[in-house]
Order: C-alpha cells, then structure tokens, then sequence
C-alpha cells in the first residue's frame, strides 16, 4: 500500500526534476515560435473559408440594411400619417389614396387596404373594416419580422460549414497518416488537417454568434416597429369610422 501512494509522489517529482532540466535549455536561446498572420490562419482553412467568408459578407449587408429599414421613420413616416390621417378626416379617400401610394412603406399599405375596404363597403360594419385592416397588418407585420430572418440562416448555416470543415480536416489528417511511409513526415500531415480541422470551426463561430446577437436585437426592434403599425392601424379604422358616422 505504501509503494501505491508514493508511486505519485515519485512520478511528480520526476516530471519537476525534468522541467527544471529544460527550463535553462529553453531560456539558452531558442527563438520562440511567430503568431501566424490572418492570411495565413485562411489559407490553412481550406476553401471553405471563402463560403465563410461570403457569409460573413451577406450578414454585414443585411445588419446595414436592418439599420435602414427596422425604424420607425421606414415603417410609418411622421408626414406620411399626419397627411394621410388629414385627407381621410377630411373625407377625400382619392387623394389619401395617391399620398399612400406615392410613399410605399408597411403603414401605406395598410391604409391602402383600409380605404379601398371603406370604399368598396361604403355601408359596411366596424367588424368588416377591421377584419380588412388586421388582414394587410398581419401581412405586414410578417414582412418587418420575416427581414431578420436572414441572420438566424446565417446563423445556424455558418456552423454547420465549420463542422463540415472539422471532419474533412480530420479526415485528411487520418488519411495522410495512413499513407505516408516516412514516419518523420507524418506529424506535418496530421498538424495539417487538425489545423483545417480547428481554423474552420473557429471562423464558423466567429460568423455564428455576432449573427445570433444581431437577430435577437433586430428581432425585438421588428416587434416594437409591429407594436407601432398596430396602433396606427387602430386609429386609421377609428377615423374611418367617425367619418363615416358623421357623413350619416
């Protein structure tokens, strides 16, 4: 029992006793390794680093365009409502009609459908009206949070071509070790493959989750921009309610 319990004592301090031996080899002279650059970290993932990178791409294109478009200045324009508003309080349709049609976004189509319904059913019921509205802001409010969409494919595509790297690079890595016959070149190969291996699942992580966190955010700005055209919606079917209420 005694020989069992000192046997890991003597096994630690023969590797101390070891390391204290290459301590003074390592520190007489030997030039430390060079951290590899960018370029050379992408020409050793492969050519899937190019699909990446492509991806990588799209996903700034289309943060840029959420930028643009999930606001509220895009979704329902301040003069667009108050003029739009005006002319239907007024009771001319024609005209609220052209002002919608002339600066397309999500609150102008959802008057459109609104003014078409109130001029299609002049004697129609609130119910009628209302179902016609919620019908093109239910449509629209899939458009505004169907755009952040293309962040999660990205997402969940990005490391999926990583781990198809990690198995190619593994693959390769066990079949250059199977068919070289000089021993001493085989480390190299097997260093080739697992660095394939790890390079692309690292980048196709570095592209996954700043997409992740992108969508989350977008995904929440989408939801407040719906919360918006559902109240504009409401009062649009409001004023076209008492306008018709004061025409009888």
């Amino acid at each position: 029992m005694k020989r069992l319990l000192s046997a890991p004592i003597l096994l630690a301090s023969a590797g101390l006793a070891a390391a204290q031996e290459a301590a003074p080899a390592a520190a007489g002279g030997v030039p430390a390794l060079a951290s590899p650059t960018f370029g050379e970290l992408f020409r050793a993932g492969g050519p899937l680093m190019w699909l990446l990178l492509v991806f990588s791409v799209f996903a700034l294109a289309v943060v840029a365009w959420l930028f643009a478009t999930l606001r509220a200045g895009s979704t329902a324009p301040r003069a667009l409502v108050r003029d739009a508003m005006d002319k239907i309080r007024q009771g001319d349709l024609g005209e609220a009609r052209k002002i919608c049609e002339d600066r397309p976004c999500p609150f102008a189509h959802v008057a459109l459908a609104a003014i078409d319904a109130a001029r299609a059913l002049p004697t129609a019921e609130s119910a009628a009206l209302s179902a016609a509205v919620e019908g093109e802001g239910a449509r629209q409010a899939g458009v505004l949070q169907g755009r952040a969409q293309w962040l999660l494919d990205v997402a969940t595509i990005a490391p999926m071509v990583g781990l198809l790297g990690t198995v190619l690079g593994f693959f390769a890595a066990f079949q250059g070790i199977g068919s070289d016959l000089v021993a001493s070149a085989k480390p190299v190969v097997l260093a080739q493959g697992v660095a394939l291996a790890i390079i692309t699942t690292i980048a196709g992580l570095l592209v996954a989750i700043p997409c992740m966190v992108f969508y989350a955010w977008f995904r929440r700005r989408a939801e407040r921009q719906v919360a918006l055209l559902e109240g504009l919606a409401a009062d649009l079917v409001s004023v076209l309610l008492s306008r018709r209420g004061a025409a009888r």
